[in-house]
């Protein structure tokens, strides 16, 4: 096996953790897929994997070259369709990962629709309220609700979204209105993990800090909300999740005025899948649904570091 085979042969085994996968993609043997790591690893004089009878990881090593493998291979794909007069058509595998209820809602009918459109292009959509890891992770771009920290990933903002307190009317009849942050302190809370860290709220421009004792804690919106609505307490989640409750009255947004700032919507990816047509059609898809899809939305074009 040549050394750009045994390349493409690695970095399906990082993406897969297996070597039977792997081989299975590619269409060779898992004989094949090993030994081709095996000499991989002889020539560069380091262990790549980490390999254990049931698990297949990667070294520190490993993830560094990893990622230069999917800069390389990436740039020779788009030169091998750019000479056959394809750059503009979305084909193969795109990898896209995002928050579990904005998956549901916004992801998943874009991926439909490219679907649809381009007959040669395949999805992977995981939905996980967790940060995934583009690189580890091998995937091609995420959706991301928060402020981005700088890194060597670039992003493209779609969107804005705040963060909100919501409860029930009933609730609301028998416990009373909170009028002020302190207030909150006699109110059963429901936390959304993703929301608290340090198990704090934060509020306003002032950041002003409730200390949260949650009646229930949960890492998933869909009980946060669900919870919320049978009455059980003040959830806090963001605007896009209770939207539709909160105009047919089952929710009521309380202390608004108090509100933290806009949290921005962004798609983050990998600087060397900037000019990829599949990760390109996505993005051009998700902006283009929240121009005429999203009412309120905000759609910014820019490309940043995130």
């Amino acid at each position: 096996m040549d050394r750009l085979d045994a390349l493409r042969v690695f970095v399906a085994v990082a993406e897969r953790l297996s070597f039977t996968l792997a081989a299975r993609d590619m269409r060779i043997s898992a004989t094949a897929a090993s030994r081709a790591i095996a000499d991989l690893e002889a020539g560069l004089g380091v262990a790549l994997l980490r390999r254990t009878t049931r698990s297949v990881g990667l070294t520190a090593e490993g993830a560094a070259y990893l990622q230069r493998c999917r800069g390389i291979l990436a740039e020779l794909d788009e030169a091998d369709r750019s000479l056959r007069g394809e750059d503009a058509e979305p084909r193969g595998v795109l990898i896209i990962t995002a928050p579990v209820l904005f998956g549901r809602m916004h992801v998943t009918p874009v991926v439909s629709d490219l679907i649809r459109a381009h007959p040669t292009l395949d999805v992977e959509l995981t939905l996980t309220d967790r940060i995934v890891r583009l690189v580890e992770e091998g995937v091609d771009v995420a959706v991301r609700i928060a402020d981005l920290a700088d890194s060597a990933l670039h992003a493209v903002r779609v969107s804005e979204t705040r963060r909100v307190l919501v409860a029930s009317p009933d609730y609301l009849a028998e416990r009373g209105t909170p009028r002020t942050l302190s207030d909150l302190r006699d109110h059963q809370q429901i936390v959304f993990d993703a929301f608290a860290p340090n198990g704090e709220w934060r509020f306003g421009s002032s950041r002003s800090v409730v200390r949260c004792e949650p009646r229930l804690l949960t890492n998933s919106a869909d009980v946060a909300v669900a919870a919320a609505l049978e009455g059980l307490g003040i959830a806090r989640v963001l605007c896009y999740q209770v939207a539709a409750h909160v105009a047919a009255g089952r929710l009521v947004h309380v202390l608004a005025p108090l509100d933290p700032e806009p949290a921005p919507v962004s798609l983050v990816f990998q600087a060397n899948r900037r000019r990829s047509p599949n990760v390109r059609a996505f993005i051009e898809a998700m902006q283009a649904r929240f121009r005429t899809d999203v009412p309120g939305a905000q759609v910014r074009d820019a490309t940043a570091a995130a």
